[in-house]
């Protein structure tokens, strides 16, 4: 079944979709996880297809292609998970949904944990308390080690090459990107490999040029620089106190720059290119971070510096390299010192954007997304 960004479907019935699963409540590898029982049959709008995706698992950060999947507009709410709050997009499978007719999706209910006392959804191969099951991979008496379709991206996923042509075509032909954002990726990509604009001895005049050609376009800045701090050497930090629904602005670019070390982290917590857009403008506080499950080891991290994710603030992959348009939309995560409070008198309409993690992490944790 092909589905395109913006058609709509509706999400098969339970039975339906236990029978497509094998024992350990999977499809190809994919995990079904106990949340997505919420959305069935729920109708909603595919927010992008997902035949592609980023390795955010072996540390190498480069594509994988996915086949017969999408997104919708629903993230994991780590219920399942010890609690996570990466809030990561879910993957679905083509073989999970139907097409309809366009309608408004129906609001979901969170699903109650079934639990020995009560009786298999069905009798098959997989049962909704297998799902649940799978969700722990191990805890043989010490911390539990969970297992998602973040962790076990690489048993679903297949290795793309950043020069394979089709996954640029069908950015396009799948509804997920314009033929401007198109461009625009391909554009910076191949500037920064023919320039030379990557390298810090060599790079210094094309970056002046790129910069150049932006401020004459009103484009954004290259978005590829290092932090000012010597690695090794303690970064700030300052506290404001944010709490979800606060507004607050970004700071410029170049000062959030200031607040990293080479390695471009602030106290462990790392950005990349994908932030740079979303500088000086105004969003909303979604949640504060303080716990994840690292993607690597399925092991649950707890920061010592939490974090907060911005409502519309996603990575969406213009400026990722070999990641180039992956659909994902990871929230980018934020130290407070990156912000400043925005009051108002009144109503203010924080921006919104859709797109489809600039890289986080916990204090010591790998770089995520």
């Amino acid at each position: 079944m092909k589905i395109r960004a913006g058609d709509w479907v509706q999400v098969r019935d339970a039975e339906e979709i236990l029978a497509t699963l094998d024992s350990n409540g999977r499809l190809d590898g994919l995990p079904f996880m106990p949340q997505m029982f919420a959305y069935c049959g729920k109708s909603f709008r595919v927010l992008s297809s997902a035949y592609k995706t980023c390795d955010t698992v072996s540390g190498h950060y480069r594509g994988r292609r996915l086949p017969d999947a999408i997104h919708l507009d629903t993230r994991c709410d780590g219920q399942a998970y010890g609690g996570c709050q990466a809030a990561c997009l879910i993957f679905w499978k083509t073989a999970w949904l139907k097409p309809i007719e366009a309608s408004e999706p129906a609001r979901s209910q969170i699903p109650r944990c079934p639990d020995e006392h009560d009786g298999p959804r069905q009798q098959g191969v997989c049962t909704d308390l297998d799902v649940w099951r799978a969700t722990v991979a191990s805890d043989v008496g010490q911390e539990p080690r969970y297992s998602c379709q973040a962790t076990e991206l690489l048993n679903y996923t297949a290795p793309l090459k950043w020069w394979d042509v089709r996954q640029y075509v069908e950015a396009y032909t799948s509804g997920n990107r314009t033929l401007a954002q198109v461009g625009q990726g391909l554009f910076f990509l191949f500037y920064c490999y023919a320039t030379l604009a990557l390298s810090e001895k060599w790079g210094r005049p094309a970056r002046w040029l790129y910069n150049r050609f932006q401020a004459i376009t009103n484009g954004i800045p290259f978005p590829r620089l290092k932090g000012r701090i010597p690695a090794g050497h303690p970064t700030p930090r300052r506290d404001l106190g944010l709490e979800p629904g606060d507004l607050v602005r970004i700071r410029p670019y170049d000062e959030i720059l200031a607040t990293l070390d080479t390695r471009l982290t602030n106290r462990g917590l790392a950005i990349d290119a994908e932030l740079a857009p979303f500088c000086g403008r105004v969003f909303r506080v979604g949640a504060r971070i303080d716990r994840f499950v690292d993607e690597r080891t399925g092991k649950m991290r707890f920061m010592k510096t939490p974090a907060v994710t911005l409502e519309g603030v996603v990575c969406q992959s213009l400026y990722a390299g070999q990641r180039l348009f992956c659909p994902r939309s990871i929230h980018l995560w934020c130290r407070e010192i990156w912000l400043e409070r925005v009051v108002s008198d009144g109503p203010v309409k924080a921006t919104a954007v859709c797109g489809g993690h600039a890289a986080a992490t916990a204090d010591s944790a790998p770089v995520r997304g």
